[in-house]
């Protein structure tokens, strides 16, 4: 499975606006901002759940292109901390895989929009491969 199957193959991904980007072998997942993902409209800022499935996709996305696997990892937990506002712009986020087992992996994932030493927000999951 591509990595843009997968992303086809899942359709809140395509409800919030994700693709990916290859660069230099390292898979960056991104978010297009769009007026329907704000939360807080006050401040304006991304939804937190926007936020969340975005780490978590991007986490799977990272799985998908380590093992060039043919199925889609299924989620056994997933957990976020929010450094910081998501601010109306796009996101791009990346995953390293901190060990891959025969039958769990388990992924970190950072968020950023402007700058990657500045994140939004990170993740740590693992997921049945």
């Amino acid at each position: 499975m591509t990595i843009d199957e997968l992303v086809a193959a899942i359709p809140y991904a395509q409800f919030i606006g994700v693709s990916v980007r290859e660069e230099d072998g390292v898979a960056h997942t991104l978010m297009r901002f769009r007026d329907g993902l704000i939360g807080n409209r006050r401040l304006p800022a991304i939804h937190g759940g926007v936020v969340g499935a975005f780490l978590e996709m991007a986490a799977i996305v990272e799985l998908v292109h380590e093992t060039r696997g043919d199925r889609i990892p299924k989620p056994i937990n997933f957990n976020v901390n929010y450094l910081r506002t998501a601010g109306p712009k796009d996101c791009v986020a990346r995953g390293e895989v901190v060990k891959l087992g025969k039958r769990i992996a388990h992924v970190r994932v950072t968020g950023w929009q402007d700058d990657p030493q500045r994140p939004f927000a990170s993740g740590y999951g693992s997921f049945l491969v």
